[in-house]
Order: structure tokens, then sequence, then C-alpha cells
């Protein structure tokens, strides 16, 4: 009797552990991130899930703290949205509000200072939960609790209303963006749909809606433009807010709401395909089931609770973009606005490129490499429809947020790794066609090998940036057999060492003409930052050649040197750093709050001193990232900082994404398991881990010694097992032999030649002079059109040229590969008469346009708000002082021929173009006190001139200035600009 009562007594007990035992959602807190500068959001949603439902406590479209809708040190919410961003740096989305209310009606949101003014409610967050798939909160100003939870494409509310005879629910389908159009349909007395167009940071967003209630609605009263309207069924204005009454007291009322990008009849679709029934505690089980799903691909342990809270409230955000973009039908709205069909992908949107391409993008190939796959043919359908590959997509529009075009590292990334079915030829078509665009800089990084600070902003990330996509796209044409391409990027790949600065051993901004600026200071934000780095300063971006570490450890003097530098990174003093809100999570100059310092800690591996690497991740891991609401140190970026964690936690890294390598630094858990796609599992172990033992004395793999600091990613895929030895002691033998170092791909590759004159127009004669940086290079020419070769003319002494004359240019050495080919076309220039001047009247034609705007290449998809003649460059006409653009287009009429210089100031962006070529451009934001200036040779007569320019942020101005032959510096006359009668 005793057996059978122990027996029952250890059923009952292993029973009891197994039901109290944590999944994996059981260690996520939503709320990590969601206080600035996180900028994460708590509510509802799946992995990579269309609708994000989530409570909104801002709704300006403008606003640092509002970029996810939600921030923790608020007070009270405006409603519940079922679209928003994660850890961006701008704001967007928030569609469709709904907020329950009783009492008076009332159609405006109020303010933060004085919720009274409108429906928000305050709230308290004691009185507020969340996990994964849920959220739940108490409005404190109408006793309502909320409780929200989500399917793949709709959100579903449940409200529990107290004793009233007041009942409502606000739709509002003009908060937050500014509304294009919007439409809203009463179906019957438990269905709506409706439509809501936008512009913000995506110019022209479409969000459809089809929602059902669980209650009829016993009556209604809609405000459309200044009109409230009681029995009217369907309504079309800007401004649309509905208030829908019930029969409620102390009961609950659901409502499922549905989306689509494609139409409103999709997203009945939609809702009838993912329909709850009403059952909103099996579609809140089902949303946790598939969280632990996913989550439960890496399973931890470790007896610090507070380190998997971490972790897996990390990995949580990194499941979270990009999100799904076609309904259930297959249908979506692609980049061209039109509606395309999936066949054989999900399509997917909100790509954050160049932030995730880095970590997160890397982390899914190991862990949902179907997702990789269908990411990878979704940007290659956007190419299709968009012409390139988009620099940061949301909701079917570029923003043209951030630079590069690190879509090809995704691609290249995922297909290196085995990810490789996909159509190959296409995927590198679009690759090398965002490569080659004639625009954002690229145009001059081809021809000089570099980005110029004078000729394109953002001057120096771009070249870097560049360098690293073209090496990328190299790989990828390798591994298909294009050894044309791969070749070409190759040598683009090298372009880096052209800003690289042997005095200052920085890299620094260079003219067109290959001088320095001066006055040069690394660690400024300031005046260097507007013009020539993107969010950092050359500290931060002087080691972002994560494909050539080898060639940056030469350069900087070696070994010994490499590693001075970084030691100095890290302790040197950071003062200047608060200058740019992104730049956050400092170490010494080291930057952890934003992603162009997210490799370097790794970077010791490089020069066999990888027991530094390992304390620099420790030290990151456990600084940097906390449990709390603040403990992301800088935006999350859609992923990417918490991806970071992830990867780094586990003990590597991708450095070199596009490699099919990891550099290994240090694991933080005891052990860990990755339950990989393809049936296998990865176990990694550290014995005797702690928060002293950070280093390791040996490791293995399937039990055998690895001396490599690097990691293959078929050892992981193929399952097998890691382990570490933890000790408190560094272990400085391992991983220090050459052969045990990351791999890095290094060519000596011949310098770009370049042409010495500033000039490539000409009005008589031109001499013409080629140089190139490679010591000892021969420099062959041809002007047939064909590549040189040593067979070609040699370049031995400057020659004249007396007409217009295309020159492909290449340098040659002895033991060296060749050198890019260089393109140039010299043109003469001769009196311009072939404009009649009778189809001309003084002034200048002017488009004026309002929207989000960060280059001015973004008003092609956007009507003008109004067009008209001015008399020169002037935007005192405009309508507002921000998210504005104009476009200036005419003639103006050259005096006489010879060497002009102009000069646009502008905050915050400029373009300009005589007989449509550019002179100068800037894509990014930039202090109206400094300007762009340059020289031309032009003819007497009648040229096209063109300015464009855009505003984003304060002290909005524009100016224009000229000086030529015989006067100075000056407002260009009026009477000199023309334009079409």
């Amino acid at each position: 009797m005793r057996k059978v009562v122990y027996f029952l007594t250890t059923v009952f007990i292993i029973g009891c552990a197994k039901e109290n035992a944590k999944g994996p959602t059981d260690y996520v807190d939503v709320f990590i991130g969601t206080k600035s500068p996180g900028h994460t959001y708590p509510g509802a949603t799946l992995p990579f899930g269309m609708a994000q439902l989530s409570p909104d406590t801002r709704n300006d479209h403008t606003s640092w703290p509002a970029c996810a809708g939600y921030d923790y040190t608020d007070k009270s919410i405006i409603g519940f949205t079922h679209t928003h961003l994660s850890g961006t740096g701008v704001p967007d989305l928030g569609d469709i509000l709904f907020m329950p209310t009783t009492g008076k009606i009332q159609t405006s949101p109020g303010t933060v200072e004085n919720p009274d003014s409108g429906y928000r409610s305050r709230f308290n967050h004691k009185n507020e939960s969340a996990e994964p798939g849920y959220y739940s909160v108490l409005l404190d100003d109408y006793g309502i609790k909320v409780e929200l939870t989500t399917t793949l494409r709709t959100g579903l509310h449940r409200y529990t209303f107290p004793k009233t005879n007041e009942a409502h629910i606000i739709i509002d389908l003009e908060h937050r963006d500014p509304v294009i159009e919007s439409e809203f349909r009463i179906i019957s007395d438990t269905e709506i749909v409706g439509y809501r167009r936008s512009k913000a940071w995506a110019g022209d967003q479409r969000q459809y809606f089809a929602a059902r209630f669980s209650k009829p609605i016993v009556s209604y009263q809609v405000l459309h433009g200044k009109t409230i309207s009681t029995e009217a069924k369907e309504f079309n204005d800007k401004k649309i807010i509905a208030a829908l009454n019930f029969e409620a007291s102390e009961s609950e009322v659901l409502a499922q709401v549905a989306l689509s990008a494609v139409s409103i009849e999709s997203a009945k679709k939609n809702l009838e395909a993912e329909f709850a029934n009403w059952d909103f505690d099996g579609t809140r089980q089902e949303a946790k089931q598939i969280w632990n799903k996913s989550l439960g691909k890496i399973e931890i342990t470790d007896t610090n609770e507070d380190k998997k809270e971490i972790f897996y409230t990390s990995l949580y955000h990194s499941l979270l973009t990009p999100n799904l973009y076609n309904d259930v039908d297959g249908k979506y709205r692609g980049m061209d606005d039109k509606i395309h069909a999936v066949d054989d992908f999900t399509n997917y949107t909100v790509f954050s490129l160049w932030d995730t391409f880095r970590g997160l993008h890397p982390l899914l190939t190991i862990i949902e490499p179907e997702v990789t796959r269908d990411i990878v043919v979704t940007l290659q359908k956007k190419y299709e429809q968009f012409g390139e590959i988009p620099m940061w997509e949301l909701a079917a529009n570029d923003t043209r947020c951030m630079i590069g075009y690190h879509g090809a590292s995704v691609m290249a990334d995922a297909y290196i790794k085995g990810i490789t079915n996909v159509d190959a030829e296409k995927v590198l078509e679009a690759m090398v066609t965002s490569a080659n665009v004639e625009k954002r800089g690229i145009n001059y990084y081809t021809e000089l090998g570099f980005v110029p600070t004078n000729k394109s902003s953002q001057s120096v990330s771009k070249t870097l940036e560049y360098a690293y996509d073209d090496w990328c796209i190299a790989q990828m044409a390798k591994a298909i057999g294009n050894e044309e391409v791969y070749q070409d990027f190759s040598k683009r790949a090298r372009f880096f060492v052209n800003l690289f600065d042997e005095e200052t051993k920085f890299m620094r901004p260079r003219r067109s003409n290959r001088k320095w600026i001066a006055d040069f200071d690394p660690t400024s934000l300031g005046k260097t930052y507007n013009f020539n780095f993107t969010e950092g300063n050359s500290y931060q971006y002087s080691l972002f050649v994560p494909h050539d570490i080898a060639t940056m450890v030469d350069v900087v003097g070696g070994e010994a040197q490499f590693d001075q530098w970084l030691d100095n990174l890290f302790s040197a003093q950071a003062e200047k750093q608060e200058e740019h809100s992104d730049v956050s999570g400092l170490i010494g100059q080291y930057a952890h709050g934003n992603e162009p310092s997210h490799h370097i800690a790794y970077l010791y591996n490089y020069v066999g001193k990888p027991w530094k690497t390992q304390e620099k991740v420790h030290q990151i891991l456990n600084e940097l990232y906390t449990s709390e609401a603040d403990g992301i140190c800088g935006n999350d970026d859609a992923g990417q900082m918490s991806a970071w964690y992830v990867l780094s936690s586990l003990g590597f890294y991708s450095v070199t994404p596009g490699s099919p390598y990891y550099v290994i630094g240090s694991p933080t858990f005891e052990n860990a398991v990755l339950y990989l796609d393809n049936g296998k599992k990865f176990t990694i172990k550290a014995n005797n881990a702690s928060n002293e033992n950070i280093y390791f004395s040996s490791v293995t793999i399937n039990g055998k010694p690895y001396p490599y600091s690097y990691l293959k990613h078929s050892d992981i895929v193929n399952g097998g097992e890691l382990v570490f030895e933890m000790t408190n002691t560094p272990n400085t033998k391992w991983g220090v032999d050459m052969k045990h170092r990351p791999i890095s791909d290094t060519k000596e590759i011949v310098g770009i030649p370049y042409l010495k004159s500033e000039h490539k127009e000409f009005l008589g004669s031109m001499t013409v002079d080629f140089g190139c940086d490679t010591r000892e290079a021969e420099i062959y020419f041809t002007t047939d059109g064909s590549e040189p070769t040593q067979y070609s003319t040699k370049f031995t002494v400057p020659f004249t040229v007396d007409k217009t004359t295309s020159l492909k240019v290449k340098a040659f050495h002895k033991t060296m590969e060749s050198s890019y080919t260089a393109k140039f076309t010299l043109t003469k220039l001769s009196d311009i008469t072939n404009v009649d001047r009778n189809t001309l009247q003084q002034g200048l034609n002017y488009a004026y346009y309002e929207g989000i705007f960060r280059s001015v290449y973004d008003f092609s998809r956007v009507p003008p708000v109004q067009t008209g003649i001015v008399e020169s460059v002037d935007i005192s006409n405009r309508l507002r002082d921000e998210w504005i653009g104009y476009d200036f287009d005419g003639y103006i009429d050259i005096p006489t021929s010879g060497t002009y210089t102009f000069e646009v100031s502008a905050n915050d962006g400029a373009q300009l173009l005589i007989d449509d070529k550019e002179l100068f451009e800037s894509d990014g934001r930039k202090s109206f006190s400094f300007t762009q200036k340059e020289e031309v040779i032009l003819s007497k007569g009648l040229h096209k001139f063109e300015v464009k320019y855009f505003q984003c942020s304060d002290n909005i101005g524009l100016s224009v200035f000229w000086e030529g032959p015989g006067f100075g510096r000056k407002d260009i006359p009026a009477k000199l600009f023309y334009c079409k009668n």
C-alpha cells in the first residue's frame, strides 16, 4: 500500500511540475523596450503577423517617443490601433483606432496634458498586463477592461463594460498620420467596413478593414468632415470619426477586425477565413501556442531567470518583422501600386534593411529558413515592381530612409547559406541593377572609387556601405558562376581604401579633386555627421569594412596597431555623442545603440586576441541590456538590437553577412539548444558559466578540439554540440594562430584610375591627364567603347582632345589584379542656339509638394499640391514649414562662356542640375548653415536649370548663389531665369 501511495504521490508531483513549468512565452516581457529610446510596442501580434493590435498613447506622427505609438512613461491611452512599427526611429502606422468609452460621446482624442478634453483615458501600469499574443488594460476613466489578441490578419478585441446606459466604441480613421482619403460604411447592425489612405513616412499607405461585433449596434453617430450623421450608411471624407452605441451594461462586447492593403472585399475574405467565432480565450491560447512554438526553437537552460527573460524577449522582438503582406487569397499591393498575387511565396513588408542585414536576417537564416527564402523572393519582386531593391520599405513604399542597397546583403547571405530555392539569376539581376542606379552618389562612386563630400551627403558612410554591398553581390555572382559580375564587384568592394587617410588613420571625407577635408575631427557628430556620416562618426565608421578586415589591419599599420585602435575606440572620450539621439549605448566611442558599431567587439579575433572580444561582448550583454522598460539602449530597429543579443548570448555573431561564417564571442548561458527546421538540433554548452567566468579555456565541436575563432553555418544547421569550458582567466593561446582566425576576403587590386581634372566639359580643347594611387601601376585606355587591356593604348603623358570623347580607363600592375574600369565622357561645349526664346517667359516653373521626404528623388510618385511660376528659386509661397518639397525648373541665361560656381544652402536637402546633369545632391538631413558648391564650365546661352529641395525638420531654408567670369559670389539675378510659356 505504501508503494502505491508513493507512486501516486510521485506522479502527482511530476504532473504539477510539468503544469507549472515555464514555457518560452512566460519569459517574455513585452514591456521591455517600450520606454524611449527602445520604441517597441506591448500589444498583441503573431510572428511576422499582419496585425499588430496595441495601445496608442501618442498621436503625433512626427514625435520621437511616438514611433511605436506607445511610450511607457505616458499616463493615458488614446485607443487601440491595428498596425504598429517595432523599434524604429521614425513614426508611422497606427491605423484604424478603436476605443471603448462610456458616458458622453466625444470625437476628439484629447491631449496628454488634459485627457478629459477627449475620449482618451487614464490608466495605471498596475492594471496593465501582456504576454505574446495578448494585452489587457483597465481604462480608469471608463471602468472598461480591454483585452486584445490576434490571428495573422485580424485583431480581436474584448471589452468588458461596467454598469452603464451609455456604452460606445469610437472608431477614428483620422488618428495619427495625415489622411489622403477615407471611407466608412455600416453594412449591418453587426458589421462595418472602411478604408484609410494616409501619408507619413510611407508616402502613400492604403489600409482597408472589415469588422464584426458580437452584439448589435443600436445606434451610431458619424462625424465626417464637419457634419454629424446618425442615419446615413456610407461616408467619404478625410475626417471620419464614428461612435457606435451598444447595449452593453456589465457585459462584454467583442470586435474582430480584419486588415488588407488590397481592398475591402479582401479584408472581408480575411475576416471570414480567420474569424474566431467569438472564442477570445481560445484565440488567445492559440496565439500563445504559436509563440511558444516559434520561441521554443531555442531552448535556454540557466539559473539566472533575469537573463532568460532578456533573451526570450529579445528573441520575441526578433520575430516581429518583417510583416505578412498578402491576403488569404494571395493578393497583395505591390510597390508599383498594382495588385499582384503570390504564387509560391509569402509576401512581406517592413524592411529596415540598413539595420537588420547585420544580425536579424542572419539569425533568421538559422531559425526561420523558410521565412528567409520568402524574404528573398519578396525583395526580388519589389525590385521588379519598383526598379530597384528598396532601401527601407514600408507598406509598399520605399521611405528612402538610411543608405546603401543592403537588400543585396540579405539575399546573398541567404543563398550562400544554402537557401537556394529562388530564381538566382533574377536575384542577381536585382542586386546589380540596384547597385548601378544613377543617384545617391553611386554615379560618383563608380567613377572616382568613392563618394565625394562635395557631391553627395553622407559620403563616407555611403562609400563604405556600397563597398560592402558590392562584395555581397560578388559572392552571389561567384556562387552561381557569373564570373564577369564577380570580378567587377570584387573590385568595387575594395573602394573603401580610397577614403582611408594614412595621416589620421581614419576614414576621412574627400572631395572630388581627391583632397581631404580640413579640420577633421573623428569624434564629431556635428558638421561631420551632417555631411559625411550616417548616424555616427569616423570612429564608429572607420571599421565598417566587414568583408575585408585583413586589409584594414594592414592599412592601420599591422596587428599591434589594429589592436590598439580597438582599445582606443572602447576607451576614447565621447562627450560629443549627445549631439544625436540615435547614437547611444556608449562604451567610449563604441555606440551599441546604433548599428554601425555592432560588429566591432568581434574584431579582436582577427588579430589573435579573442579574449578581448569575450570581455567586450560580456560587457555589452550585461551593461546595455536589462529587463526594465528602458532595457534596450537604442531603437530596437525592427529587431536588430534584439537579434544582436540573441546571437551574442549564444556565443557568436554575424560579422560578415554574405559569408557562411560567424565569429565566436563567448556564450552567456549554461546550455542552449537550437531546434532546427530540418529536424536536427545544435547544442551549445557553457560549462561553469557565471558572471565571473566570461572566458573559456577550451572549445570542442562534437567532442573534438576546436581551435578556430569562427563557426561555420553548416556546423550549426547540420546539428551537433559546441562545448565551451568557461573560466575567469583569459586563454591567450586559443585562436591566436593565423590559420585559426576568421576568414577575410582580401585581394590585392590596383586602385581605380582617375581623371586629374575636375571638369569633364571644355570649351575649345582639353588636356587629359590620368592618375592612379597604386604605385608603379600602368594605365591603358580606349576611345571606341571596348574594355581596356594591356594591348590597348598606354597612357604615358597627358594628351589633348578637341572633340567630345568617351574613354574607358584601366590600371594594371604586375603583382596585383587589374583595376575597376573607369568611364568618362569628355564633352566639348558650344554656344547654345537651339532654344527659341519666343517660347519662353521670365521666371521658373515650380511644383510644390507636401509629404514625408528624405530625398529629392521622393517626389516622383507624389502629385504636387500646387504649381506655378516664380521669379527665382524662392520658397516663400509654401503652405507650411515642415515635410515639404519643391522642384524649380526652367532655363538660366549664361551671359558669357566660362567657369561658374554654383552654391546651394538647404535644410534639409537639395539637388542642382544643369543641362540635366547633377552637380551635387544631398539625400539626408543637413543643417542650413552648411552649403554645397561646385564649379562647372558653361557656354554662352540658355541652359536647362533645375533645383529640387526637401525639408523634414526645423530651421527651414533654401538659398542659391553663384559666381563667374568678372563677378563674385551673389544671388542669381532673376532676369536670367526663363521658363516655357
